[in-house]
């Protein structure tokens, strides 16, 4: 499976000491199967006055079977509440690949009336099921990185 990264450079050897720990899946590098959705997560870099930059790699899939992995096939309750637990820093599971639905602006817009209590968890379970899930697929060890996640090229856009 070809996966793809956005970023103001490009990325040879991927690496978690660069990670952030808030966000949606925890700390961990973050891919894409969608080319589109990564050159959008080069625009905030080129807002900023960087390059954006591309960086294209081959996936083994046989990892979804030989590591610890957790697949969001649709944004769910059971999405929002992993979400809501690593973006507060409450995870403390031990998956090593997890992949779902981006956390974007519209979507976070949602969370943030349901964090705010200005709807329920229904509710907002309801308005995220309209939303057409982006994929992002997060690598959370150094192990599964290197043995499943080869860089082949990358491109300016």
């Amino acid at each position: 499976m070809i996966l793809y990264h956005g970023s103001y450079m490009e990325i040879q050897e991927p690496d978690l000491m660069h990670s952030r720990s808030n966000v949606d899946f925890g700390c961990g590098f973050y891919t894409t199967p969608i080319y589109d959705q990564a050159v959008k997560w080069c625009e905030k870099f080129k807002r900023r006055g960087a390059e954006g930059i591309v960086s294209c790699y081959e996936f083994d899939v046989k990892a979804y079977n030989e590591c610890k992995t957790l697949i969001f096939e649709s944004y769910s309750e059971k999405w929002l509440n992993f979400i809501l637990n690593c973006r507060s820093g409450k995870d403390i599971s031990d998956y090593e690949i997890v992949a779902g639905g981006v956390a974007n602006d519209k979507v976070f817009n949602t969370i943030e009336l349901y964090l705010d209590g200005l709807i329920d968890k229904a509710e907002a379970i309801s308005r995220l099921r309209y939303e057409k899930p982006n994929m992002q697929i997060c690598f959370r060890t150094e192990e599964v990185l290197k043995k499943y996640v080869h860089f082949k090229r990358s491109e300016r856009v």
